[in-house]
Protein backbone atom coordinates (compact mmCIF):
# COMPACT_ATOMS: atom_id res chain seq x y z
CA UNK A 1 0.00 0.00 0.00
CA UNK A 2 1.42 3.35 -1.02
CA UNK A 3 0.24 6.60 0.42
CA UNK A 4 0.46 9.64 -1.77
CA UNK A 5 -0.01 13.13 -0.43
CA UNK A 6 -0.26 16.04 -2.78
CA UNK A 7 3.03 17.90 -2.84
CA UNK A 8 1.36 21.27 -2.19
CA UNK A 9 -0.13 19.90 1.06
CA UNK A 10 3.28 18.79 2.28
CA UNK A 11 4.83 22.08 1.23
CA UNK A 12 2.04 24.01 2.97
CA UNK A 13 2.53 22.08 6.23
CA UNK A 14 6.25 22.86 6.09
CA UNK A 15 5.55 26.54 5.37
CA UNK A 16 3.05 26.74 8.24
CA UNK A 17 5.54 25.09 10.61
CA UNK A 18 8.25 27.61 9.68
CA UNK A 19 5.74 30.45 9.98
CA UNK A 20 4.66 29.21 13.41
CA UNK A 21 8.28 29.37 14.59
CA UNK A 22 8.59 32.96 13.34
CA UNK A 23 5.27 33.90 14.94
CA UNK A 24 6.35 32.34 18.25
CA UNK A 25 9.64 34.29 18.16
CA UNK A 26 7.78 37.52 17.42
CA UNK A 27 5.38 36.97 20.33
CA UNK A 28 8.26 36.06 22.68
CA UNK A 29 10.15 39.21 21.78
CA UNK A 30 7.15 41.50 22.32
CA UNK A 31 8.18 43.08 25.62
CA UNK A 32 4.80 44.61 26.47
CA UNK A 33 3.17 41.23 27.13
CA UNK A 34 3.10 40.59 30.87
CA UNK A 35 1.95 37.82 33.19
CA UNK A 36 -1.46 39.50 33.05
CA UNK A 37 -1.82 38.89 29.29
CA UNK A 38 -2.23 35.62 27.41
CA UNK A 39 -1.96 35.45 23.61
CA UNK A 40 -1.76 32.36 21.43
CA UNK A 41 -1.36 32.01 17.68
CA UNK A 42 -2.45 29.34 15.22
CA UNK A 43 -1.18 29.14 11.63
CA UNK A 44 -3.05 27.47 8.80
CA UNK A 45 -2.41 28.06 5.10
CA UNK A 46 -0.21 31.06 6.02
CA UNK A 47 -3.14 32.71 7.83
CA UNK A 48 -2.38 33.53 11.46
CA UNK A 49 -5.23 33.55 13.95
CA UNK A 50 -4.39 35.14 17.28
CA UNK A 51 -6.58 34.78 20.34
CA UNK A 52 -6.40 35.40 24.05
CA UNK A 53 -6.76 38.35 26.38
CA UNK A 54 -4.72 41.47 26.96
CA UNK A 55 -4.96 44.27 29.51
CA UNK A 56 -4.65 47.21 27.08
CA UNK A 57 -6.14 47.89 23.62
CA UNK A 58 -2.81 49.00 22.11
CA UNK A 59 -1.34 45.52 22.80
CA UNK A 60 -4.02 43.85 20.68
CA UNK A 61 -3.26 46.15 17.75
CA UNK A 62 0.54 46.09 18.11
CA UNK A 63 0.66 42.29 18.25
CA UNK A 64 -1.44 41.99 15.10
CA UNK A 65 0.84 44.46 13.28
CA UNK A 66 3.98 42.63 14.44
CA UNK A 67 2.67 39.27 13.26
CA UNK A 68 1.51 40.67 9.92
CA UNK A 69 5.13 41.73 9.34
CA UNK A 70 6.45 38.17 9.71
CA UNK A 71 7.66 37.04 6.30
CA UNK A 72 5.19 34.66 4.64
CA UNK A 73 2.07 35.70 6.56
CA UNK A 74 -0.79 36.42 4.16
CA UNK A 75 -3.41 37.43 6.74
CA UNK A 76 -3.81 37.98 10.48
CA UNK A 77 -7.16 37.30 12.09
CA UNK A 78 -7.21 39.15 15.37
CA UNK A 79 -9.51 37.45 17.88
CA UNK A 80 -7.72 38.87 20.94
CA UNK A 81 -10.04 40.50 23.45
CA UNK A 82 -9.21 43.41 25.70
CA UNK A 83 -9.97 42.90 29.38
CA UNK A 84 -12.30 45.48 30.93
CA UNK A 85 -10.71 48.34 32.85
CA UNK A 86 -11.30 47.75 36.54
CA UNK A 87 -9.49 48.91 39.67
CA UNK A 88 -10.82 45.83 41.49
CA UNK A 89 -9.45 43.50 38.81
CA UNK A 90 -6.09 45.31 38.87
CA UNK A 91 -5.88 44.87 42.64
CA UNK A 92 -6.84 41.20 42.36
CA UNK A 93 -4.16 40.64 39.69
CA UNK A 94 -1.53 42.01 42.05
CA UNK A 95 -2.76 39.94 45.01
CA UNK A 96 -2.75 36.71 43.00
CA UNK A 97 0.65 37.47 41.45
CA UNK A 98 2.16 38.15 44.89
CA UNK A 99 0.64 34.96 46.27
CA UNK A 100 1.98 32.79 43.44
CA UNK A 101 5.33 34.37 42.63
CA UNK A 102 6.00 35.22 46.28
CA UNK A 103 5.79 31.54 47.22
CA UNK A 104 9.20 29.85 47.61
CA UNK A 105 8.12 27.09 45.19
CA UNK A 106 7.81 29.72 42.44
CA UNK A 107 10.73 32.06 43.25
CA UNK A 108 12.70 30.76 40.26
CA UNK A 109 9.83 31.69 37.94
CA UNK A 110 9.48 35.18 39.41
CA UNK A 111 13.09 35.90 38.41
CA UNK A 112 12.49 34.89 34.76
CA UNK A 113 12.10 37.45 32.01
CA UNK A 114 8.97 35.57 30.87
CA UNK A 115 7.40 33.84 33.91
CA UNK A 116 5.39 30.80 32.80
CA UNK A 117 2.20 31.36 34.80
CA UNK A 118 -0.19 33.96 33.39
CA UNK A 119 -2.88 35.47 35.60
CA UNK A 120 -5.93 36.59 33.65
CA UNK A 121 -8.50 38.48 35.71
CA UNK A 122 -11.84 39.42 34.23
CA UNK A 123 -14.73 40.77 36.28
CA UNK A 124 -13.35 39.15 39.44
CA UNK A 125 -12.75 35.75 37.84
CA UNK A 126 -9.18 34.44 37.80
CA UNK A 127 -7.85 32.15 35.09
CA UNK A 128 -4.34 30.73 35.29
CA UNK A 129 -2.74 29.87 31.95
CA UNK A 130 0.69 28.75 30.83
CA UNK A 131 2.87 25.70 31.26
CA UNK A 132 4.49 24.35 34.43
CA UNK A 133 6.66 21.24 34.85
CA UNK A 134 4.46 19.18 37.16
CA UNK A 135 0.91 18.56 38.35
CA UNK A 136 2.09 19.49 41.86
CA UNK A 137 3.04 22.99 40.69
CA UNK A 138 -0.20 23.24 38.77
CA UNK A 139 -2.21 22.38 41.89
CA UNK A 140 -0.12 24.67 44.12
CA UNK A 141 -0.60 27.65 41.77
CA UNK A 142 -4.36 27.08 41.78
CA UNK A 143 -4.39 26.82 45.56
CA UNK A 144 -2.36 30.02 45.95
CA UNK A 145 -4.72 31.90 43.59
CA UNK A 146 -7.70 30.94 45.74
CA UNK A 147 -8.97 33.07 48.62
CA UNK A 148 -7.72 36.40 47.28
CA UNK A 149 -11.15 37.99 46.85
CA UNK A 150 -11.90 36.39 43.49
CA UNK A 151 -15.32 35.24 42.32
CA UNK A 152 -13.86 32.08 40.78
CA UNK A 153 -10.57 30.42 39.86
CA UNK A 154 -10.08 28.44 36.67
CA UNK A 155 -6.82 26.58 36.35
CA UNK A 156 -6.00 26.20 32.66
CA UNK A 157 -2.31 25.59 33.39
CA UNK A 158 -0.86 22.69 31.44
CA UNK A 159 2.06 20.52 32.43
CA UNK A 160 5.10 20.27 30.16
CA UNK A 161 4.33 16.63 29.35
CA UNK A 162 0.69 17.42 28.43
CA UNK A 163 1.85 20.41 26.40
CA UNK A 164 4.22 18.25 24.33
CA UNK A 165 1.44 15.79 23.56
CA UNK A 166 -0.69 18.45 21.93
Amino acid sequence: LLLYLPVPALAQDDTDARLHDGIARSLQSYTRLTIFDDVTAHVQNRVVTISGKVTMPFKKDEIARRLADVSGVVEVRNEVTVLPVSIEDDDLRKRVARAIYGNPAFYRYAAMQRPPIHIIVENGGVTLTGVVPTDVERALARSLATGRGERSVTCALRTESASRQG
